[in-house]
């Protein structure tokens, strides 16, 4: 039976107190100073209920805290001054597991489809505006994604 050194260690610290308090109590003589024995009073069983209950409290909130931060550990993080680059900016189901995207990177805008077969770009759309582009995208989007989607059907 292989063990590994911490066991080992603790087994013989074991060992060394239990042969201590052997020999003590062998040779009769101890030189420790003992308070003398009173029995001292109960605790009120409400008290102790109470701070039972006060420390469950405590550590489930100290629990779901953590948990919370865990999953939310984002909005903690320290953002950089700037947004995303690449957005999703609309989508269409077109059904079953069939959809359209429209995607924004930086000025850039394109048109992609996506199927359980794999993701394929159909078409560039025309850049977004310099001083918006988040805005400029939503409001230039609904028509230039039309007028794609048209160009896209008539190319089948």
């Amino acid at each position: 039976m292989k063990m590994d050194r911490t066991s080992r260690f603790i087994r013989q610290i074991g060992l060394l107190v239990f042969s201590i308090s052997l020999a003590v109590t062998a040779s009769g003589q101890t030189n420790f100073v003992t308070a003398p024995t009173v029995s001292p009073a109960l605790p009120d069983a409400g008290a102790s209920l109470l701070r039972v209950m006060g420390a469950l409290v405590l550590v489930i909130g100290i629990f779901l805290g953590g948990a919370w931060m865990f999953r939310n550990w984002r909005r903690f993080a320290l953002q950089q001054g700037r947004g995303p680059k690449l957005q999703v900016l609309e989508t269409r189901p077109l059904g079953g597991r069939h959809a359209i995207y429209v995607l924004g990177y930086e000025q850039q805008r394109f048109l992609i489809s996506a199927s359980p077969s794999g993701v394929s770009l159909l078409s560039h759309l025309p850049a977004a505006a310099d001083n918006d582009p988040v805005a400029a995208a939503s409001t230039a989007s609904r028509p230039a994604f039309a007028q794609a989607l048209a160009q896209v059907l008539k190319g089948k």
